[in-house]
């Protein structure tokens, strides 16, 4: 049977991100992060809106990319340098998967839709744009929110928590509160949200 050109794609997204030398613990088995991450994504993305497009589907698979081989101490440790450094993982991530695209034979109004949503575009004004970032908070919250929690204070944590909320929609947050926090965590969302 031939593989599909989404077949391919995803498996070229996969044996690229299977190359991270970070790695991540998930369940006592060890994962390459960006691998672990693509795998949340794309799972997350399915359970939140299974009618996803492909278009959505691969763009929620690349969101990193490769993300280790731009380092964020090779920027300034400031604001400026992590917003300098955020926009150029995005056009990045957008090469990196527009080439992929174009070997498993996609057309070019496909790839630039892919890369629209990677770089996401016209957030908040586009349905997919704003679908994957609901994805990405999701994500967030249920997997990263923790490590963030051991290494900052709760008035910090309750700004990242609510710059979070600000980005997602309403479907988006009533999937975040769905989600199985620790009790701790769950309060700290409330506090945070005045819930």
């Amino acid at each position: 049977m031939t593989q599909t050109s989404f077949q391919k794609a995803s498996q070229w997204i996969d044996a690229e991100n299977a190359q991270d030398p970070n790695i991540e613990i998930a369940n006592g088995i060890e994962y390459p992060k960006e691998l672990l991450y693509s795998n949340r994504m794309y799972e997350r993305l399915l359970q939140f809106y299974p009618q996803a497009s492909e278009a959505i589907q691969i763009a929620s698979k690349a969101q990193h990319i490769c993300r280790w081989k731009i380092d964020r101490s090779s920027y300034p440790m400031d604001r400026v340098g992590y917003l300098k450094w955020r926009e150029e993982l995005k056009k990045f991530h957008a090469k990196t998967t527009s080439e992929i695209l174009e070997k498993a034979g996609y057309n070019d109004e496909f790839i630039a839709r892919v890369c629209f949503l990677i770089e996401k575009k016209l957030l908040k004004k586009d349905a997919e744009t704003q679908l994957l970032e609901d994805v990405i908070c999701l994500v967030f919250l249920e997997f990263y929110l923790e490590p963030f929690v051991e290494k900052h204070d709760d008035e910090k944590l309750k700004n990242i928590i609510k710059k979070t909320w600000d980005k997602m929609s309403e479907n988006g947050h009533a999937a975040a509160l769905k989600i199985n926090y620790t009790p701790e965590n769950f309060e700290l969302i409330k506090s945070a949200l005045e819930l």
